[in-house]
């Protein structure tokens, strides 16, 4: 038997709309469709009649032994001659582990392709009207994982604090607090702009706007919650000219 092929598609940050059109191509044709927890189910409904569906949803902080059996059904299902669909949130290869799968198809020799799609950090930016790049503002973006602190944290942050305009953080909202305290204790100024983006790009959505000082407070207040994105720096400062989805909503 042939070996069939694996699409490592990127979803899109919430909006099915913003679902590339190779995308949608590949959903459509696709024998078995692997999905993510945050994906619009609507673009399940691309599908053609008879096409398996398998939920592979991590909760923050529980991923547990899901990613290896992601692994597992990939290739299980491509040894089967099935075209098989990776339906990924945002883009695959922006924090969401693709790479990894990739490598695993290329080590059991399957063949794929990787069918980039639009990214949170961006789209939750331009949703909430907010630019992660300006003329006026930053010539420079930083996209960052923001879920790890204490021992796990990795981050440069001397080098983060001061060697960009734009800092734009996935998966930050348990550490918002270890990270604006982070960020002031290696340079940045804590009257510097922040903007917190909560279920970016669907009807659910909600930005607030404080500072370094002052988001922890106003999240708490709100009561935000993942999924979201945070975003650091002067361009925020454009939020209240340039937002226009709440009016769209």
């Amino acid at each position: 038997m042939n070996k069939g092929k694996v699409y490592i598609v990127g979803a899109g940050p919430g909006d099915p709309k913003l679902i590339t059109v190779y995308g949608r191509e590949c959903i459509e044709k696709a024998d078995v469709i692997i999905y993510d927890r945050l994906i619009s189910r609507e673009l399940l409904t691309y599908a053609k009649e008879g096409a398996e569906l398998l939920y592979c949803g991590k909760e923050p902080r529980k991923h547990g032994n899901i990613q290896q059996q992601i692994h597992e059904w990939l290739v299980e299902h491509a040894l089967q001659g099935k075209t098989v669909v990776r339906l990924k949130g945002g883009d695959p290869f922006m924090f969401g582990r693709g790479g990894e799968e990739a490598e695993h198809l290329r080590a059991h020799g399957i063949p794929y392709e990787v069918v980039p799609g639009v990214t949170a950090g961006v789209a939750a930016s331009a949703y909430a009207g907010i630019p992660v790049t300006h003329r006026n503002y930053a010539g420079g973006v930083t996209f960052i994982a923001g879920h790890q602190s204490g021992e796990r944290d990795r981050i440069r942050w001397d080098a983060l604090s001061n060697a960009t305009d734009t800092i734009v953080f996935y998966m930050g909202m348990a550490n918002i607090a270890y990270i604006c305290e982070q960020l002031q204790r290696h340079g940045k100024d804590g009257e510097t702009p922040v903007a917190v983006i909560e279920w970016a790009t669907t009807n659910k959505q909600r930005t607030v706007v404080g500072t370094l000082q002052t988001i922890v407070a106003i999240v708490h207040e709100k009561q935000l919650s993942s999924p979201a994105i945070i975003v650091v720096g002067d361009v925020v400062k454009l939020h209240d000219q340039l937002k226009w989805v709440e009016e769209k909503w």
